[in-house]
């Protein structure tokens, strides 16, 4: 009979290997997801601190940019995807073709608290370039 059980009226059995397999398949596609969202974070750049700052609600289609301070040199460095730009112009056409791929796309701007607010604006100004204009700014809580 199907399922494990026998025709003389006994319990039929209950099958935990299918469902451990379930469970292992949803738990790999949980943490690929996860992983793919933490490797953008650059652990470089030390967030503001801002005493309000809430936690964000949903991890929707997003784009993030780092911004680093190089304070030897008094330049920003900008960090899309492990790859660093001087300049952000060549970043634009990426992101306008994220924005096509998804209308509710979403950039989150990570500036070191060393960042002059100018080297801020250039990212913002990328982001409505290429027409998005849902804009986030990463801080830490304390």
């Amino acid at each position: 009979m199907a399922g494990g059980g026998s025709s003389d009226g006994e319990e039929p059995e209950f099958q935990i290997a299918p469902m451990i397999d379930v469970l292992l398949v949803l738990l790999i596609f949980f943490m690929s997801s996860v992983t793919r969202q933490v490797a953008r974070v650059d652990k470089g750049v030390d967030l503001p601190v801002a005493s309000n700052a809430a936690k964000q609600e949903s991890t929707r289609d997003q784009s993030i940019i780092n911004v680093r301070w190089n304070a030897a040199e008094q330049r920003a460095i900008f960090v899309f995807e492990d790859t660093p730009y001087e300049r952000l112009e060549p970043l634009v056409p990426i992101l306008t073709e994220r924005r096509r791929g998804s209308e509710s796309h979403r950039i989150v701007i990570r500036g070191d608290r060393l960042v002059p607010a100018e080297k801020i604006s250039l990212a913002m100004a990328a982001a409505a370039s290429a027409g998005i204009a849902d804009i986030t700014f990463a801080a830490a809580p304390r």
